[in-house]
């Protein structure tokens, strides 16, 4: 029976048990002493034993308050063929009966036996088999020596010594121990249980066929460790070990365990693994190696799902090692590598969400790769949570030398952000241009409901002027999303207070200051900042700089900050970028060509991070923009009229162009459409279909089905960009050769980097 089947279980009695036994969690352990005693009748519990269980059991301090209906829950389960039972579904049961808003504090999710395996491998089962094999090269060689030697005290000597050399990895295997310092229901501790079980038994058997007396079983539940916060996962992580060794025992022939069926297992603590109750940072017992599944819980979320004293503590506690506003299992892997340098453990191995490999997630490995080595990893899975879609990253870690493998692959080197490359280039070294500063921002965050109908707006825009002898348009603008700019746009309008930050002066404006008043204010004044409350009729962030460098253009450049592909748009400056963007102050075509070439794309993606089910990239002002390197003399900080009769400014824009007249053309072609002015002037045309058949074609033509599809024409432009955006770098030679991949054009981008940074370039 596999978790797939749990189903055929009673598990609304679960539900029950874990809400009547809130604190009696070792009852979980003699309900499975019950169940599972069918493993040693040959697949079923009788009837009696259950009345014998609830006759002795149920009448103790520790037992769980059942009624009848649970008894008969009880009954029918045990009268099911449970030999053959995973307890990984355990683990399963546990979610079903633990309330939803916790699943995601514990990391209480079941995770598969396959991916559980790509971490015990290369963790556990690679390396000590690898040192059977040396052991075992020792002992053919003085069974060997044996078989040759002439003098009987010789071959004694020989044979002894295979023997010492059999034993001793067998002692090795019987010592060794293996944690799981965010253990859940067990299932990590569970596999590798039976991995380190099953080590011992093919070392056995390939002893025995070398001659040498094979042994019994040593290893058993005590070579596994957990550390768990929830006590009712803590004591099925024990039930799911002990099932486990049960179940290997039988089907391997040996005699398991009968009175009692389950003993304790001390060696899975139930308490917090990353802080103490006074506040400093959780120690782990010394072993091996350390595997698991820590909790995906992102740095946004901690203050709100694990509390204020609970966050501040841990911060404060972890503040050297662990920047503030990183993912909760960032913590598990600071500490693991922490064990490591103080020589408490050898090998990690861990999951993270993906977005380890970025911004402030990615410092915690940053020592990793510099003072160790990732030897294994995956750098982007698929994973199911809580019945979600996520991604994640599956790092291995040690401080030994070697090859590394990444994403099944042989590489000299695995990096911090989770990649590697032929010309081994540390792209997380790329440093923050100066002469990138301060262009690139995200969107305004508004922070309430400013956001009005269209028709309302327009109500508003043809009204007399306000009291201090302006217009609503004055304070009304068209706001754009990421969506408005991958899909059709959207008619959304905003008000905006951003000129008017005196209270006195934003009522000037009578029913724009109004609607706000009656809608914002309320919403803010449930938040917790002073600042936000305060000031109801503002944004939350308004991004004054930005504003002040689109004041001087009539254009800029957009961007969705997540989005399958990485697309810029020019936008007016009447808009409104939302904070789901990243606004570029620059109104010149050659800016915009060097963003929308490969060059700058390949860069993106790679210094970006990746978010969502479909797993998009994320452009952010710092980490992407502002460590680019613009070809020399058509940097950001120079004004486009400075290289208006540069030949390559003047290439790059005629193609930037092009590639956006043509696309317009396909996203409004003439004949689909009509131009309609606003109501007042100063506002981008309005852009409507002719028709219902217009509209429904309309509908189709977006830029994410457009690059999704990439006609010739549209490949035909972007080369056209490339070629010249490749000439202004000096490398249109090798890009016409075909001999620029995306290996060197990064690693020749990362050079203009750390020179432009002043930093010492490696050869």
């Amino acid at each position: 029976m596999f978790a797939e089947d749990v189903g055929l279980l009673p598990d609304k009695m679960f539900a029950r048990m874990i809400k009547a036994g809130r604190q009696k969690p070792e009852g979980f352990a003699a309900l499975a002493s019950t169940l599972f005693a069918a493993m040693q009748s040959g697949g079923m519990v009788g009837f009696e034993q259950v009345e014998w269980f609830n006759g002795g059991l149920f009448d103790s301090d520790a037992a769980l308050p059942l009624d009848w209906q649970d008894l008969d829950d009880l009954i029918r389960a045990s009268m099911l063929d449970w030999s053959e039972i995973d307890p990984s579904i355990l683990g399963t049961l546990f979610e079903r009966g633990l309330d939803p808003d916790k699943r995601s504090q514990l990391g209480a999710h079941y995770t598969d036996r396959d991916k559980i395996m790509q971490i015990v491998g290369p963790v556990i089962v690679d390396p000590l088999m690898a040192e059977w094999a040396e052991a075992k090269g020792k002992i053919e060689a003085a069974l060997d020596r044996a078989r040759k030697a002439k003098a009987k005290a010789t071959a004694t000597k020989a044979e002894a010594e295979a023997r010492a050399i059999f034993s001793g990895f067998l002692d090795r295997l019987a010592g060794f121990r293996v944690l799981d310092p965010a253990c859940g229901s067990g299932n990590f501790l569970y596999l590798a249980l039976l991995a380190l079980k099953d080590i011992e038994h093919r070392v056995n058997l390939e002893a025995e066929a070398l001659g040498l007396q094979r042994e019994l079983p040593r290893v058993g539940p005590e070579a596994v460790r957990g550390i768990e916060l929830n006590p009712y996962a803590a004591e099925l992580a024990r039930v799911s070990v002990w099932i486990g060794e049960i179940q290997w025992m039988r089907r391997n022939g040996f005699e398991a365990a009968k009175n009692p069926i389950l003993r304790k297992l001390g060696s899975i603590q139930n308490r917090d693994a990353v802080l103490n109750p006074d506040g400093t940072r959780a120690d782990w017992p010394a072993v091996d190696v350390v595997v698991g599944n820590p909790p995906f819980l992102g740095a946004s979320k901690i203050l709100g799902e694990l509390g204020e004293d609970y966050t501040t503590a841990l911060r404060n506690a972890w503040g050297d090692v662990v920047p503030g506003f990183a993912d909760l299992v960032c913590y598990w892997f600071a500490q693991a590598w922490r064990m490591m340098e103080t020589g408490k453990l050898t090998r990690a191995g861990l999951v993270a969400t993906n977005s380890i490999r970025g911004g402030a997630n990615r410092s915690v490995l940053k020592p990793i790769v510099e003072s160790g080595r990732i030897f294994a990893a995956w750098s982007d899975e698929p994973w199911t949570v809580d019945g979600a879609a996520v991604r994640v990253s599956m790092v291995c870690f040690d401080r030994a030398d070697g090859v590394s493998m990444l994403n099944g692959k042989p590489v000299t080197r695995v990096l911090s952000d989770i990649t590697a490359n032929e010309h081994d280039f540390d792209l997380t070294k790329a440093a923050r241009l100066k002469e990138n500063a301060s262009i690139c921002f995200e969107g305004m965050k508004k922070y309430g409901s400013f956001d009005i109908r269209s028709d309302l707006a327009r109500e508003w825009l043809a009204m007399p002027l306000n009291v201090n002898g302006l217009p609503n348009s004055t304070v009304l603008k068209r706001l754009v999303n990421a969506m408005d700019i991958v899909r059709r746009p959207e008619e959304r309008w905003v008000i905006d207070f951003n000129d008017f930050r005196e209270i006195a002066e934003a009522a000037c404006f009578q029913e724009p200051f109004r609607y706000v008043a009656e809608i914002v204010k309320p919403e803010r004044a449930k938040v917790r900042d002073i600042k936000t409350r305060t000031n109801w009729w503002l944004y939350e962030r308004p991004r004054p700089l930005l504003r002040a460098k689109l004041s001087k253009i009539k254009r800029f450049v957009c961007t969705p900050r997540v989005s399958k592909h990485r697309i810029f748009v020019w936008l007016s400056v009447t808009s409104v970028p939302d904070t789901a963007t990243d606004a570029i102050a620059r109104d010149d075509d050659t800016s915009f060509g060097i963003l929308h070439s490969r060059f700058h794309e390949i860069w993106a993606l790679r210094m970006g991070t990746f978010l969502g089910v479909g797993n998009d990239p994320r452009y952010t002002p710092s980490t992407t923009f502002e460590t680019f390197p613009f070809p020399e003399g058509l940097t950001p900080n120079i004004p486009a009229a400075d290289y208006a009769d540069d030949p390559r400014a003047q290439k790059i824009a005629a193609a930037a162009a092009r590639l956006n007249e043509l696309r317009e053309n396909w996203l409004n072609p003439a004949d689909l459409v009509e131009r309609v002015p606003e109501v007042v002037p100063g506002f981008p045309d309005r852009i409507l279909p002719k028709d219902e058949a217009a509209e429904k074609e309309l509908k189709k033509r977006t830029l994410t089905n457009l690059y999704n599809v990439r006609p010739a024409w549209l490949d035909h432009a972007h080369r056209a960009l490339d070629e010249a955006v490749a000439e202004a770098y000096g490398w249109d030679d090798d890009w016409r050769a075909g001999s620029l991949t995306d290996d060197e054009i990064l690693a020749r981008l990362f050079r203009l980097n750390q020179e432009r940074a002043g930093k010492v370039v490696e050869a």
